[in-house]
């Protein structure tokens, strides 16, 4: 049983214990050069914000730097959280990527803060801008395009270079909007799972074609512990699960230990919470990895799997990339 959709990766730049922020980033590297290599079909970075295990925050730079260091794969981010930025910024930043690497920059866009409350202030957010999402990307779109909707105002670089906008979403809001504007929709199923059929469905009824899009492109993201042996993922998935509990269950200026965090788990509450954030989750062997996410597009009649390979180590998310590609025939450089 094969995918029959492209694969690509959302790299979340993970800062694993005992790893530093640079080597999260020079893991981010090698990571799209393998995926290059395998013939994964992209590679995305997502805004979060004060959290010390996510190194993706500067999504803009770290797309740049890997850029660099890659020839063909493309790269962007899944996604700029568009309220935390003025669209024309965002604009100049992305048009800049795009005129660097032309024919390799993408765009995936959000509307939630990637944060926490505190942080939402430190970054200058008003807590309403998010109800501006809508127009907000319509201004990014026309700055990328070049028919502004802003009069006298151009993003250089970044006029002309139509950068391809995605919507990213966990709700209907999200799947409603990428209708109305006839964009592709990417849903965060590896940690949103709960409205996934219902927001492809609705994405799908209500899609109206754009000049970008004449139809329907669903991404569904899933997470990815393939490992040598059933043993090893396992542990992965253990990993994993600790890690998010950290993550979910600490508090500013109060991060959980890891006794801590497998503290929470051992409570029913804990447990069913983060194992309802991993419910798309594929563990095991390359076979057993190969059939899940075939059944998962299969499901999800998805377009494009966006897989997150979150093993505990940059070996380890190397080593699930490569079985992943080489079980489901991806076409290697």
């Amino acid at each position: 049983m094969t995918v029959p959709v492209p694969l690509s990766v959302l790299d979340l730049a993970p800062v694993n214990e005992g790893e530093s922020v640079r080597d999260s980033l020079e893991g981010s590297v090698r990571l799209a050069q393998r995926a290059e290599e395998l013939g994964y079909l992209r590679v995305w970075y997502a805004e979060h914000h004060n959290i010390e295990s996510i190194a993706s925050s500067a999504t803009a730079v770290l797309i740049a730097h890997v850029a660099a260091h890659t020839s063909r794969i493309r790269l962007g981010a899944g996604g700029v959280m568009l309220p935390n930025h003025a669209p024309l910024v965002i604009a100049e930043q992305f048009g800049t990527l795009a005129t660097l690497h032309p024919g390799r920059i993408d765009l995936g866009l959000g509307r939630a803060p990637g944060t926490d409350q505190h942080t939402l202030l430190a970054l200058r957010r008003d807590p309403r801008a998010a109800d501006h999402f809508p127009q907000d990307v319509l201004e990014l779109q026309g700055y990328l395009t070049g028919e502004t909707r802003v009069p006298h105002v151009h993003a250089t670089p970044g006029r002309g270079t139509n950068v391809p906008l995605y919507i990213l979403g966990s709700s209907l809001f999200g799947a409603q909007l990428a209708a109305a504007l006839g964009l592709p929709y990417a849903f965060a199923s590896h940690f949103a799972p709960a409205a996934l059929h219902e927001a492809i469905a609705v994405y799908r009824e209500r899609f109206q074609p754009s000049a970008q899009l004449d139809r329907p492109y669903v991404i569904a993201a899933v997470n990815v512990l393939a490992a040598d042996d059933e043993a090893e993922a396992r542990r992965q998935f253990e990993v994993r699960r600790r890690g998010m509990a950290r993550a979910i269950f600490s508090r500013p200026g109060r991060r959980l230990s890891t006794e801590e965090a497998e503290a929470a788990l051992r409570t029913p509450e804990g447990a069913a919470q983060i194992d309802h954030m991993l419910t798309h989750t594929a563990v095991g062997t390359a076979g057993a990895v190969q059939a899940y996410l075939a059944d998962f597009q299969r499901l999800t009649g998805a377009d494009e799997l966006m897989t997150v390979h979150a093993a505990d180590t940059v070996a380890a998310r190397l080593r699930s990339l490569e079985l992943v590609a080489e079980t489901v025939g991806l076409a290697a450089a």
